[in-house]
């Protein structure tokens, strides 16, 4: 054999054995169980399509690729819950998954291990791009009642993963302009500012925040600032009609600080201490029909505490509220109780006590059941009268093959001592989608869905998942003063057929709904069959 030979024979001897050791990585969990240590981590982020995959070689998606600026190095970074140096731990991996695909400009993720040696493993952190710029031209329709959005949103401007939108937006309640920033590492890692404004035909707003949150189960303490103030009109519906409307403005302001010992046997605890503002004042607008009553204008200034309890439990399922991506589910255990105090003396309007508890919880046994239950209760207490909420809701999911699921959905809401702004609704635009929105009211509310659901393999130009559902919903808003009486026709029903368009490549991938459904009772107002095209964030 001649020299070259051999020199070219050592050379794929080399890369052979190369590959083969790549292949005999131990696993993630192999290394935790043997104490490696995170050595060098790769940052490696993509861009929108894989010119190495035929399929996505196209002329169309290399001119995409072309136009979009890929994610930086620093925003991945920065969201990394694991350093050079620390014990190597499959949790942190995960959760850091979790939080990386969270930020919507990101279409997929993937932590690997590509090199260990001396107990000490590299890995490598793979990002793929979304398209990030929408040109925001769409229009809903729900309830009878069609509406819209002209802007433009960007949610990972150059590159950085700061949002910004601008937008005409032409809504049930109100028309005018929207803008939005949000940075979440704007100050350092994981303190973020947010700030919107709006200047709608019904009022301006303004809202401002900078924090530091509990971003994770190990995160040891926590801060924020906020501030804000709204405008707007206040509708009272009856039969899905404005029967009264009135000015209502708000002005808000928290400020907070938190603790927690961080991730201890599975279980996170926090504790967090601050004070809360808000002013609330409603008047009468003489160019719009007076309602019966006014709320109560209030102002509520005082200190509060709240504690949080959370088990660690996340699973990563696929085709459950979205389409071939996949979906983390919360099923550990978690509540979280707030107590405050409104004081005379800081300027409210009287003395009062604040409260609100939440608590949820989840079952899983394969992929066969799924079921999510939580229950909340927040009301306010003073010498003048005790107002309160509770609501309940259970999801159920039953997997039958893995394009087929059965969802079942059970919410329930009770109000005590209501005013107008309290009010319980139910109709298109909540749930019964037969059916004018906002169609009754009243201090008691219940909502069945029941779904069909399919998921089907068609991946139309490799931008879009398609799936399907039958559906059929029941439920009646009734009681207290909002009662429309006689003019309650009682439990309504119906059933329909949709169509969802989940777009997988841009950061916006809403799940678009398109439905027909068909009222069970009809009656004034109410048509024989309802269109309804929306986008919403799940199936």
């Amino acid at each position: 054999m001649s020299p070259a030979k051999r020199l070219l024979a050592a050379l794929l001897a080399a890369y052979s054995l190369g590959a083969h050791a790549q292949q005999k990585l131990p696993s993630l969990q192999e290394l935790e169980a043997a104490g490696a240590v995170v050595g060098e981590i790769r940052i490696r982020p993509q861009n929108i399509f894989d010119l190495d995959d035929p399929r996505e070689n196209n002329r169309l998606f290399r001119f995409a690729n072309l136009l979009h600026i890929t994610t930086r190095e620093e925003p991945i970074r920065r969201s990394l819950l694991f350093k050079k140096g620390e014990f190597l731990s499959v949790r942190r991996v995960d959760e850091t998954e979790r939080l990386l695909r969270g930020n919507s400009y990101l279409y997929d993720v993937e932590i690997r291990p590509v090199a260990y040696e001396n107990g000490v493993v590299d890995l490598e952190v793979i990002t793929r791009d979304t398209w990030s710029l929408k040109p925001d031209i769409s229009i809903g329709r729900e309830g009878g009642v069609t509406s819209g959005t002209f802007g433009i949103e960007e949610q990972n401007l150059l590159g950085t993963g700061v949002s910004l939108s601008l937008a005409r937006v032409r809504g049930v309640d109100h028309t005018g302009t929207k803008l939005e920033l949000s940075d979440k590492h704007a100050l350092g890692a994981w303190t973020g500012l947010d700030y919107s404004f709006s200047d709608l035909d019904t009022g301006k707003s303004h809202a401002f925040s900078v924090s530091q949150p509990f971003y994770a189960l190990d995160v040891r303490s926590a801060a924020g600032f906020s501030v804000g103030t709204s405008e707007g009109i206040g509708s009272v519906y009856r039969a899905g009609s404005v029967v009264g409307e009135y000015k209502q403005r708000q002005d808000r302001l928290e400020a907070f600080g938190g603790w927690s010992p961080g991730l201890v046997n599975g279980w996170t605890q926090r504790v967090s201490a601050g004070v809360n503002h808000q002013d609330n004042r409603y008047e009468l607008d003489p160019a719009r029909l007076a309602p019966e009553a006014l709320p109560e204008s209030v102002t509520l200034t005082g200190p509060f505490l709240r504690y949080e309890l959370i088990q660690d439990d996340v699973r990563k399922l696929l085709n459950f509220d979205l389409i071939e991506r996949p979906e983390f589910f919360s099923l550990g255990f978690s509540a979280s109780l707030q107590l405050g105090r409104a004081m005379e003396g800081l300027g409210s309007t009287r003395d009062a006590t604040l409260y609100s508890f939440s608590v949820s919880d989840g079952m899983y046994r394969s992929l066969e059941h799924v079921l999510l239950a939580s229950a909340s209760v927040s009301g306010r207490r003073d010498e003048l009268a005790h107002r309160q909420q509770l609501s309940a809701g259970a999801r159920y999911y039953r997997r039958q093959a893995r394009d087929a699921l059965f969802f079942a959905s059970l919410s329930g809401a009770v109000s005590k001592s209501p005013d107008i702004s309290d009010v319980l609704q139910i109709g298109g635009d909540s749930g019964l989608r037969g059916y004018p929105l906002r169609y009754q009211t009243g201090d008691q509310r219940v909502l069945l869905t029941l779904e069909q659901r399919v998921y089907t393999d068609w991946y139309p130009f490799r931008l879009f998942r398609v799936g399907g559902a039958i559906f059929f919903d029941t439920g009646r808003a009734w009681g207290g003063k909002f009662d429309q009486g006689e003019a309650n026709p009682g439990w309504l029903s119906d059933v329909g057929i949709g169509l969802r368009i989940l777009s997988t490549r841009s950061a916006f991938g809403n799940v678009i709904h398109a439905d027909l459904a068909f009222p069970v009772q009809t009656g004034p107002g109410i048509d024989s069959v309802q269109f309804v095209f929306k986008t919403r964030t799940s199936f």
